[in-house]
């Protein structure tokens, strides 16, 4: 060989090793973090063509084109066939937001009975899927904030877990002024009050700051709105007593939630034919605003707590929710001091499906979740709320709330058996019945609830 022709072999030699230290220093580790799909082996569910499109380097492409096609089945209604194109689409393009964000809206809020009630054993994967597009999209707010409003919004329950979320929204740099607000209303629900407090006058100075701009009305807005929030806030822990409890001094002062005072809480339920029952309470608060929560659910569901269930159940995302399990949550409206309501689950044997033998009914209410015209009266915590016969301090740390339950059988949901000529029928030991309370339905009676103190 001549010499020349040595040199240039040496020199492509050198490039070749050269292109594979930049390849293995830069370009990988930058793929591997931004574009590599999440793989725990559930690229097992592609087909051969698209693995071959994905093999092929084609794995964005082929995830545009399932999202099109999935949006073809929300326009039909088809929602089960969305779920495997969700995941599919995740798993191969774990940078695509907007798929987590509406996957998890999706599983929490669209698999509904005829009732319109929600198919909550959908939640823990709808949370899963939250938790696993935030670690692959640590950059940005968004699915941090989606998963916080998930906790907020939807579950209306595990406060701190909606507060743990909003947290880490707000440290990312792109969330915009306004979604940072509603941390503040995070804190109040977890019974932190002080620290929402504190979040307003942190906010409100940065908003301050953006008004420098006279032109800037949104900005304008934005500050005025903080400031509104932090006005009312500072009041109600005034008005509350939220202060003197930390003072230590609740006891010698008047306040909105002294005395507390007696819902007077009732219930009834009946199997009127199998499958379908009749809730039906009272509830001495006159002001409307009020949502009992009613659940009926197996007796042994592995994953219950009082009054609810545990939402978040790791970190795995599985699209089936448990064929054998029962669970059904709906909210009690409360009209005129009392609420009833029919609900029938014959007609959605997947969402019920009433594969055991005990259930459980279940009814609970948390002032955490009240409007603010109510917690004026009852407080954050319950402070202002109590009940003769089913109020408790034991279920949710530092809250008073209301709960009891009521077991059935499934014969009796059924009406099998004896059943099917005697009525099954569970009440609290005050239920009394409406008496002439049964007609005037169509009447709201709307007073003041601190005026009237409740009654």
């Amino acid at each position: 060989m001549r010499r020349g022709g040595s040199k240039l072999l040496a020199a492509l030699c050198g490039l070749v090793v050269l292109q594979g230290a930049f390849h293995q220093g830069l370009v990988f580790p930058t793929w591997r973090k931004n574009y590599a799909p999440i793989t725990n082996g559930e690229l097992r569910d592609l087909t051969s063509d698209q693995l071959l499109f994905v093999f092929a380097g084609f794995r964005e492409l082929i995830a545009g084109i399932l999202w099109v096609k999935a949006d073809n089945f929300f326009d039909e209604g088809n929602f089960d066939a969305i779920l495997p194109i969700v995941r599919l689409v995740t798993l191969l393009d774990p940078h695509n937001i907007d798929v987590f964000d509406t996957g998890m809206w999706h599983i929490a809020y669209n698999f509904t009975d005829e009732g319109s009630r929600s198919d909550r054993r959908y939640i823990p994967s709808a949370v899963a899927l939250g938790v696993e597009g935030t670690k692959a999209n640590p950059n940005t707010y968004e699915l941090f904030y989606a998963t916080g409003w998930l906790y907020h919004h939807k579950i209306e329950d595990d406060y701190a877990d909606a507060q743990k979320w909003f947290e880490e929204a707000v440290q990312r740099t792109d969330i915009t002024p306004a979604r940072r607000n509603i941390l503040q209303l995070a804190y109040q629900r977890n019974g932190r009050v002080d620290k929402a407090a504190d979040y307003l006058f942190e906010v409100l100075d940065k908003a301050e700051a953006r008004t420098k701009d006279l032109r800037d009305f949104q900005a304008k807005q934005n500050r005025d709105v903080i400031e509104n929030n932090l006005d009312s806030l500072l009041v109600r822990m005034a008005q509350r007593g939220y202060w003197a409890k930390g003072r230590g001094d609740y006891e010698q002062g008047q306040y909105d939630t002294k005395p507390p005072f007696d819902v007077g809480f009732s219930a009834q339920v009946t199997v009127i034919e199998p499958q379908v029952i009749r809730v039906e309470g009272t509830w001495n608060v006159m002001p409307v605003g009020t949502r009992v929560r009613v659940i009926l659910r197996d007796k042994d569901f592995k994953n219950a707590v009082p009054g609810g269930m545990k939402w978040y159940q790791g970190g795995q995302v599985n699209l089936d929710p448990p064929k054998d399990e029962t669970f059904m949550q709906d909210l009690l409206f409360v009209k005129n001091q009392r609420f009833k309501r029919d609900i029938d689950m014959s007609r959605d044997p997947l969402m019920y499906p009433f594969v055991t033998d005990k259930y459980t009914v279940e009814f609970y209410y948390n002032p955490r979740q009240a409007p603010s015209y109510i917690q004026d009266k009852f407080g954050w915590s319950g402070e202002g709320m109590t009940d003769k016969n089913y109020l408790n301090t034991e279920i949710r740390e530092g809250q008073r709330v209301v709960f009891t339950s009521m077991e059935f059988s499934k014969d009796e949901l059924f009406r099998r058996g004896r059943w099917k000529t005697e009525v099954p029928v569970r009440r609290t030991k005050n239920f009394a019945g409406f008496g002439v309370k049964q007609l005037d339905d169509d009447v709201i009676k709307v007073p003041g609830l601190l005026s009237e103190q409740g009654g």
